[in-house]
């Protein structure tokens, strides 16, 4: 995986909020019978395994006392528990719901929200600001896994002094990348953009890896 993004920035980093590209094997996202292929994550950006993003060095880029936001689809709530362990956290609680008004088709229930999990390295890391921030998020869903401003919005209240990096990163509504004092990692974080060809290499790996192309 080292080879194919680019290098994580110099921790250490007292806050990290990560939204994984969670591999669905190739499964597209359908409205029901008749509707047609209405998109998934492979259509949008190359998804990862969590084999390899189990070997995303983000235990030597996190301070001893340290806190892991990580976004994780409802199927995948499982392994996200199982890499923020792996990446050297304890799990801890979910962080914030996002209610997104639109809903989604699913195989249970309709799908409305996603959580966003929190994980501790240590103890929580001070000093500390906000102490009432609120869990809920109601956000409109926007773009394919566009996360809602609020959110960052919302740590940054309740650490506001602290070094945070977002992993993952993508430009999000209104705010720039790097708005609120965040440093970025990611394809699409500008200022850590790996390079065409390491794009085109894993955009065909993990795509042939789950059988559709992203």
């Amino acid at each position: 995986m080292g080879t194919l993004f680019p290098p994580l920035p110099p921790g250490p980093f007292d806050i990290i909020y990560a939204d994984p590209p969670w591999d669905y094997k190739g499964q597209l996202q359908h409205a029901g019978e008749g509707s047609g292929d209405t998109g998934g994550a492979a259509r949008h950006y190359p998804t990862v395994t969590l084999d390899d993003l189990k070997t995303l060095n983000v235990p030597d880029i996190s301070a001893g006392d340290s806190l892991l936001f990580m976004w994780a689809t409802n199927p995948h709530l499982d392994q996200a528990i199982d890499l923020g362990k792996a990446w050297g956290f304890a799990w801890a609680t979910v962080a914030f719901v996002w209610d997104k008004v639109r809903v989604n088709p699913g195989f249970y229930t309709m799908s409305q929200c996603e959580l966003c999990l929190v994980f501790k390295k240590g103890k929580i890391p001070s000093p500390r600001g906000a102490r009432n921030v609120r869990q809920l998020v109601t956000a409109k869903r926007e773009a394919h896994s566009q996360k809602p401003d609020e959110v960052r919005q919302r740590i940054e209240e309740m650490f506001p002094l602290l070094r945070r990096v977002e992993l993952f990163a993508r430009p999000q509504g209104g705010r720039g990348l790097a708005d609120g004092g965040w440093e970025t990692w990611g394809f699409e974080a500008s200022e850590t953009r790996a390079s065409g060809e390491a794009r085109r290499v894993a955009s065909q790996v993990f795509g042939e890896r789950e059988g559709a192309k992203p």
